[in-house]
């Protein structure tokens, strides 16, 4: 023992400097080459090439066994290439199921104190009510001339004095026009404090907007003007008929809701007006469904509307996602799973829950319940934060229904970032996810109680941080050795004799315990 250990004594003395900077220098390289490999590999298939051979090779050496998620490998690319839309980035939507003003935002400030909406939200549904609302010769009518002034209305309370101020003109002059309809609509949204009075007041519209819509009908055709003010009416008629129906299901009557919302939906693919189709009045219907449990019926309203030619939605996405999951999360275990492997109906469901998560990544965390929900906004950004509130604000209770969806939610919904190619802007089943969401849902939600999500980006892998972390720590020994390498030396002397050190006492604590002669026999062995 002492032989071997005088051999490496005078083996560390005999080392030049030389010999140190050549050592960290070759190591250096090394770690620095398999930092360049890593990290290309990780660039190019989003993971680490030294843990996806550990797992796949050396793990089932170990007896582990591997349970991720299985990737979607039966997607063709023909449906890929069909999913990629050209859409604008950052397109802001009018929220299908955003709530009363009156009845329930303000409620809200009553209670709290905070406002829920932002003034860049209520701008933007200040420019959707003249659309909607008014048309170019409102001017020629005095109380359609009030109301056009009453949407551009900042203050609220001037909004509700402008619509009252309209309703007196028309009764004065013992006529109907169109204002008198969008008069009740303003009061339904922002003076009713309950949804009851907004439902009386809705009805009322509801009256006067279907006279209006009748005499344009009749005159659309008789000039520009005229067909102007048939589009109109026309959209006060829906937005009076849609928000009934949501008053009926906020009510408990969800079946009049279901019947409300099928003839609208029957009504807006008979018109060829554009504006309709930013209500989305299908998903209201679709939440309404799933509310009776309808599923059968929600089946055949996502085969109407998931199509590769409409644009996508949380709403769309996460209730196909849903109903696959139905189907086999009651008797769902991740432990068997991994051990048998998954059933085609299981797969069907991962892959629905994959592409729910990859077209808006924000929801999960809403629906396991791992993020604190606030009232959804007017507005909402597709595949946004903005979007996944909304969403998981109505159908939370509908996953919860359905018995062990959230288990099955949660055991599968992270395994999406690995599939997912990176970098995140090459897209996989829908077009790149825009960039500047996070921009615009600040601006859309009150960033002063709520914190905005952001994409979860993928995270370097361990080995990438650790061989960066080598590389650098052996470039600065080799600089640091070939600028001083007399000292670097003696450091690296005193470091081996230290690490050394236990084992030196080890052996001679057993050459103190042994007898000479047996040690001297296991040496010459």
């Amino acid at each position: 023992m002492f032989g071997t250990e005088s051999s490496l004594s005078m083996f560390l003395n005999t080392l030049t400097p030389k010999f140190y900077v050549a050592l960290t220098g070759t190591s250096s390289l090394i770690s620095g080459l398999i930092l360049i490999f890593e990290w290309w590999y990780f660039r190019k298939y989003g993971t680490s090439f030294i843990e996806q051979v550990s797992v796949s090779h050396l793990r089932p050496l170990l007896g582990g066994v591997d349970s991720s998620s299985p990737t979607n490998s039966n997607t063709s690319n023909g449906e890929a290439d069909s999913n990629r839309q050209s859409v604008s980035e950052c397109k802001v939507w009018r929220n299908p199921l955003n709530l009363f003003r009156g009845a329930e935002y303000n409620r809200y400030t009553w209670v709290t104190g905070r406002e829920p909406l932002t003034y860049y939200d209520m701008n933007l549904s200040a420019q959707d009510h003249q659309t909607f609302f008014t048309c170019d010769s409102d001017h020629l009518r005095p109380a359609d001339a009030i109301m056009q002034k009453a949407w551009r209305e900042r203050n609220p309370q001037a909004r509700i004095s402008a619509a009252h101020e309209a309703l007196e003109l028309e009764d004065l002059s013992l006529s109907s026009s169109c204002s008198c309809a969008t008069a009740y609509i303003l009061l339904a949204e922002e003076e009713a404090t309950t949804i009851m009075e907004a439902e009386r007041l809705f009805k009322q519209a509801l009256k006067a907007g279907e006279g209006c819509y009748r005499r344009s009908q009749q005159l659309q055709h008789h000039g520009t003007q005229y067909e102007a003010q048939h589009r109109r009416d026309t959209n006060v008629l829906v937005y009076i008929k849609r928000r009934l129906a949501m008053c009926s299901r906020k009510l408990g009557r969800t079946r009049e809701a279901v019947k409300m919302m099928r003839d609208l939906c029957v009504f807006q693919l008979m018109k060829e007006f554009p504006l309709l189709s930013m209500f989305n009045i299908h998903e209201n219907l679709l939440e309404s469904l799933l509310e009776l449990q309808n599923y059968a019926d929600v089946q055949a309203v996502l085969a109407k509307y998931d199509d590769i030619s409409l644009p996508k939605s949380a709403t769309i996405c996460y209730t196909a996602a849903l109903l696959k999951a139905r189907a086999v999360s009651d008797k769902f275990s991740p432990e068997a799973a991994s051990r048998r492997g998954l059933s085609t109906a299981e797969m069907n469901a991962v892959e629905a829950i994959h592409r729910a998560v990859e077209f808006n990544p924000h929801v999960p965390k809403y629906l396991l319940e791992m993020k604190s929900l606030i009232l959804p906004p007017e507005h909402i950004l597709k595949r946004g934060d903005s979007e996944a509130i909304a969403y998981a604000f109505f159908h939370l209770q509908h996953w919860k229904r359905v018995e062990g969806a959230l288990n099955l939610l949660h055991c599968t919904w992270e395994g999406t970032f690995r599939m997912i190619p990176y970098p995140l802007e090459k897209g996989h089943l829908f077009y790149p996810y825009p960039i500047c969401t996070e921009t615009a849902d600040r601006e859309l939600l009150p960033t002063v109680f709520h914190e905005v999500s952001v994409y979860p980006k993928k995270e370097l892998p361990f080995f990438i941080l650790f061989t960066a972390g080598l590389c650098s720590f052996t470039a600065m020994l080799a600089l640091l050795t070939h600028q001083f390498p007399e000292l670097m030396g003696v450091f690296a002397k005193a470091f081996l004799s230290t690490l050394f050190a236990p084992l030196n006492f080890i052996m001679e604590k057993v050459e103190s315990i042994l007898p000479s002669s047996l040690w001297h026999q296991l040496t010459r062995i």
